[in-house]
């Protein structure tokens, strides 16, 4: 199980639809206010379809009480960004680990990424490309940390095909 981690979402339906992604791969999602949006939002909900009683899901207050709780962990978060050179499939994930994503317009905040620079990664892009859609990006990553460890066909079979 990974950890997603949207740090002050703006756009509802993302939001919802990302929780749609974690309910499908077993991840744990993790949102850090402040929002744009009220998490009862009914657009969130819409957009995560009937999902969204079976998320696991944390709201955290501000990124203080977040890391409070999982910075002794920060060797094993890693930061989604396009300011990285890194692609995210030369990143080493392992179960457990967070995935941190930005807000749709800002991003994730610089000071926290540099707590493990080494760990922030990105999608590349053609080079008319700025940015994707986060529940996009959010499905490109976590999915590509699923298979890295699929190391046995029984890991596989957890999930419904």
């Amino acid at each position: 199980m990974f950890n997603i981690v949207l740090v002050h979402p703006q756009i509802p339906q993302n939001t919802g639809s990302i929780g749609r992604i974690c309910v499908n791969t077993d991840s744990k999602l993790h949102i850090i206010k402040p929002t744009c949006f009220e998490i009862n939002d009914k657009s969130v909900k819409r957009a995560g379809l009937d999902y969204w009683d079976l998320l696991d899901i944390t709201i955290w207050e501000d990124l203080d009480e977040f890391m409070e709780a999982n910075g002794d962990k920060i060797d094993r978060f890693f930061f989604s960004t396009t300011k990285s050179k890194k692609p995210y499939f030369q990143a080493d994930f392992k179960d457990g680990d967070f995935i941190l994503f930005g807000g749709e317009s800002t991003g994730l905040p610089m000071e926290l990424m540099q707590k493990k620079w080494q760990n922030a990664v990105t999608i590349p892009m053609g080079k008319n490309g700025r940015s994707l859609n986060l529940s996009v990006a959010v499905g490109i990553v976590l999915y590509d940390a699923i298979k890295q460890n699929f190391d046995t066909l029984e890991a596989f079979e957890k999930f419904k095909v």
